[in-house]
């Protein structure tokens, strides 16, 4: 049987570790609150940089117009990128495969290779293959005709794209000439009427 001594120090033990158990969530409760609402407003410590900007839906550089590029096109280098193609195309006339034939191709009305079943797709949404038009078919087959069996994704560098139009646009011997944007156009013709302007107004003094 426990004496009264022996029970006094039990109570007191247990009450001192009580109370060394309340101090201590104590003070881990003022070490959070000073870690979370101890500095006023300042914000976060610091910033984790995602790349992003505040100007984030501005388009890109477009880069060069595609007249510009067709221009400068390097056949050369065309007849390599046409390397990806020669599994479905062949550029010898008459010569269909998976694909229809791509000889004199470019200004050629769609749908026209002789002997190849078309699925009827790009008829609805081009009359010929002109460059400006396979450039933009060449980018992505599938956005530009739905529907079409060519499962090609297209070539990303507008330059490949050129250069390859250019290669293909040789097959028959004649480079097509691809005028320049309406807007260049404008801009071209205002600055010529400015140059003579300019002539007349000296040309009086």
């Amino acid at each position: 049987m426990l004496d009264t001594m022996t029970m006094t120090k039990t109570a007191g033990a247990f009450c001192g570790a009580f109370l060394v158990f309340l101090l201590g969530k104590f003070a881990a409760e003022k070490i959070y609150d000073m870690e979370h609402h101890g500095h006023g407003d300042h914000g976060p410590a610091y910033v984790i940089d995602t790349g992003g900007s505040g100007d984030s839906g501005a388009e890109e550089d477009a880069g060069p117009p595609f007249a510009e590029l067709y221009a400068m096109a390097d056949v050369g280098s065309g007849e390599r990128v046409f390397g990806k193609c020669r599994a479905c195309h062949s550029v010898e006339d008459g010569a269909n495969g998976t694909g229809p034939y791509l000889h004199g191709v470019v200004n050629r009305d769609v749908d026209a290779a002789s002997g190849y079943g078309y699925s009827g797709a790009l008829a609805q949404v081009v009359d010929a293959w002109t460059p400006e038009a396979l450039n933009a078919f060449l980018t992505s087959p599938k956005n530009y005709a739905p529907g079409t069996t060519m499962s090609f994704n297209g070539l990303a560098k507008p330059e490949d794209r050129a250069n390859v139009i250019a290669y293909l646009d040789m097959t028959d011997g004649d480079m097509t000439e691809v005028a320049a944007p309406a807007e260049e156009a404008v801009d071209e013709a205002t600055a010529e009427d400015g140059d003579a302007a300019e002539e007349e107004a000296h040309s009086e003094q």
